[in-house]
């Protein structure tokens, strides 16, 4: 049996651990404030959330490399105050997988926030109840399944990060290699069996992050109608 360095599936799961939790809050407070609040433009924000879900994967890299290039606004100011060079590193990967994945988040957490009955709120603030303490307490408890859905979804689609993470981070073996990237340079390399073994361990990763949602839905649903 032939043995294969690791390295991209340790990196695969650091990226995508990484974007998710970055995924998980941004979408809460995005998704909070759109549930909450009407204002102009709001329609506008919103399919600007979820760009990234149309648009093809170069064009987000471009964009990517645009704000966080040696030239670009984020990218000069992280390099000169932090050190941090975004292009080349995992640190780019990250971020690739972060704003493919923030659109799936995103969505799941509105359905969520919208299925929760008002109701429970609107007694709660006649109660004096803070803001705070009825998100804590009232809707994100009632939403956490959708909630949780969400983040699988999300970490399955970072993990499986390819166009958009290969123009930012580039491909660099033991820095940038994602499994990913790694099936598509071994193809390219005539390494087939390695390009399946990588596949087969990206499915699986993929086949069990869906198996799990499907099956927390279903005992969810049990649950709820059993109350």
């Amino acid at each position: 049996m032939i043995a294969y360095d690791l390295s991209p599936l340790f990196l695969s799961l650091k990226v995508a651990t990484i974007s998710t939790i970055l995924v998980f809050f941004t979408s809460l407070i995005l998704a909070r404030f759109m549930c909450r609040y009407d204002f102009f433009g709001k329609s506008v924000i919103d399919a600007l959330i979820l760009l990234p879900l149309v648009l093809p994967p170069t064009v987000i890299g471009f964009g990517l490399i645009v704000l966080f290039g040696m030239n670009g606004p984020f990218g000069k100011l992280l390099e000169d105050l932090f050190g941090i060079r975004i292009v080349f590193s995992w640190v780019g990967a990250a971020i690739a997988s972060f704003v493919v994945s923030l659109p799936l988040m995103y969505q799941s957490v509105m359905a969520a926030f919208e299925k929760v009955d008002p109701r429970w709120e609107n007694v709660a603030r006649t109660m004096g109840v803070s803001e705070w303490r009825i998100f804590r307490t009232i809707t994100f408890p009632l939403a956490w399944s959708g909630i949780l859905a969400g983040l699988i979804l999300s970490f399955a689609r970072g993990i499986g990060e390819f166009g958009a993470t290969l123009m930012i981070a580039g491909y660099i073996p033991g820095v940038t290699e994602t499994v990913p990237l790694a099936i598509y340079f071994a193809y390219e390399a005539g390494e087939m069996e390695k390009a399946i073994f990588w596949v087969i361990v990206i499915s699986a990763v993929g086949v069990t992050a869906i198996t799990w949602v499907n099956y927390w839905r279903k005992k969810n649903a049990y649950r709820i109608g059993r109350e």
